[in-house]
């Protein structure tokens, strides 16, 4: 679909007081709904984040078959699987991505000089360091330099806990947040994927049920209580790359209920 440049601009300025009202109205809406609202509300100033995990290859291609030249952005940490690589590979080919990589601006080596291997050390601090450096500084980066004015994630409730309390669209580094598949699940999933003859991410058939940086993900086992207890030694849920960045942005959080 073909925008002039400031079309998002009249359309999306006064959406911050009509969040509630635009989340009650896309609640029940399809997931390529959703998606057709954000392309129409922001065009030229949406992007769509990928890890390139399990399902990626849904948000990717809903996003695509409304804007196929969205800018796709991958935060690439220098830890992934070598499968995760080359699912990348693999995805950016069939549904001709414009992918944008991102990495820290601190290498693998110097952090581990600087810092050891903060994923070893049984620390959520030390993680959230890892995370900080190698995830969220590089979105937060990837999304100034694009001048993204919105933003499309593959977040779903059932995932996190606190993913249970997203809304479908919310605010998040200066951007609205948009999580077209927020209410799906694992049979949703796979029916879309199955529909649209797409991938699954290759570890899936080696028991893997969410996968991230190679050192913290594992295949799911009958003793966790979650997916999310095969990723990050089961010490923490999130990355921090989908958390408010600032006290302002938690606050707004907790009172919008978002």
């Amino acid at each position: 679909m073909q925008h002039s440049p400031t079309d998002h601009r009249n359309v999306a300025a006064p959406l911050k007081n009509q969040l509630e009202a635009v989340n009650h109205q896309l609640e029940s809406a399809k997931a390529e709904q959703v998606v057709n609202w954000a392309d129409e509300t922001f065009a030229q100033g949406l992007v769509v984040s990928t890890s390139f995990g399990i399902q990626a290859a849904v948000t990717l291609h809903l996003a695509t078959q409304v804007q196929p030249r969205i800018p796709v952005i991958w935060v690439d940490t220098g830890y992934l699987p070598p499968q995760t690589y080359q699912f990348a590979e693999q995805l950016t080919e069939r549904l001709q991505l414009n992918l944008q990589v991102y990495q820290s601006s601190v290498s693998p080596a110097r952090m581990e000089a600087l810092h050891g291997k903060l994923w070893e050390q049984n620390s959520v601090e030390a993680l959230n360091q890892y995370d900080q450096i190698r995830k969220v500084e590089p979105m937060q980066r990837a999304l100034q330099d694009l001048k993204a004015t919105a933003w499309l994630a593959g977040l779903r409730r059932g995932q996190t806990d606190y993913r249970q309390g997203l809304q479908i669209v919310g605010q998040q580094a200066g951007c609205y947040k948009i999580l077209p598949i927020l209410s799906w699940n694992s049979k949703d999933i796979y029916e879309y994927l199955t529909a649209h003859d797409l991938p699954y991410h290759p570890l899936f058939d080696q028991g893997y049920v969410t996968v991230g940086d190679w050192h913290s993900s594992r295949p799911v086992t009958g003793e966790d209580d979650s997916e999310r207890d095969t990723r990050f030694q089961g010490l923490k849920q999130e990355c921090g790359i989908h958390l408010p960045q600032t006290l302002g942005e938690s606050q707004s959080l907790d009172s919008s209920s978002l």
